[in-house]
């Protein structure tokens, strides 16, 4: 009998570009996940439409002017518990979270965030790399932890900068690599090759020392380059 698959809560804020990669992946089996809800903070976020469309429920939690952020982050942490998630995964959810919340779901929690990590946390993140003349610019998942995108990083895409290239360019080659890795990595965590033991992520029984990289071709194709 094979195993119940992983149930999975998406946070938006927007598009939802990734949250459909993550939708196509288990639908077509993929990925072993059920999607129980998808939440957001903007009640017009097109992704929303996405999951309603795909019959999942979609919830939003919206924040007040002047709430305080462990108010919102009670409500969000309200709104989600009925789900009874084995996993949360951030895409594209634009809001900085409490310790307290994230301290709950320890573990249990991935983000997508559109850089090498550690370089350039936080916004802007293209126009970072191009500013700076990198020759690589990339996307990272990373486990959830208080420091802003500062936890254990597991998966990163790196893209090379073309000549030429803007910011919309780069930010589009990027997207289509975290369309990949992203399924993957949550496959892994529903496969049981990632889990979090000891405050820290193994893969395969091993601790990570390190993610595992990806390399891309510029133009959405990727080859992992160790694992």
């Amino acid at each position: 009998m094979s195993p119940a698959p992983l149930g999975l809560v998406v946070l938006i804020s927007g598009y939802g570009s990734n949250l459909q990669a993550i939708m196509d992946a288990t639908a077509s089996g993929e990925i072993a996940t059920r999607i129980r809800a998808v939440i957001s903070n903007r009640p017009a976020a097109p992704g929303l439409d996405r999951a309603r469309q795909a019959g999942i429920p979609a919830v939003v939690v919206e924040g007040r002017r002047g709430q305080p952020r462990s108010e919102y982050d009670s409500a969000l942490q309200r709104a989600i518990e009925p789900f009874e998630p084995d996993l949360i995964a951030l895409a594209g959810f634009m809001r900085i979270l409490t310790p307290g919340f994230v301290q709950h779901y320890a573990g249990r929690m991935l983000n997508i965030h559109p850089s090498l990590l550690p370089r350039y946390r936080g916004l802007h993140t293209h126009q970072r790399a191009l500013e700076a003349g990198d020759a690589f610019h990339g996307a990272s998942i990373h486990y959830v932890t208080e420091e802003l995108d500062g936890g254990p990083v597991v998966r990163q895409a790196r893209v090379p900068v073309l000549d030429g290239d803007d910011e919309a360019s780069l930010a589009n080659r990027v997207q289509l690599a975290e369309h990949r890795i992203y399924p993957e990595v949550i496959g892994w965590v529903a496969s049981g090759r990632l889990a979090w033991r000891d405050g820290a992520p193994w893969l395969d029984g091993q601790p990570m020392n390190g993610p595992v990289v990806t390399e891309t071709d510029g133009l959405g194709g990727v080859r992992p380059s160790g694992e």
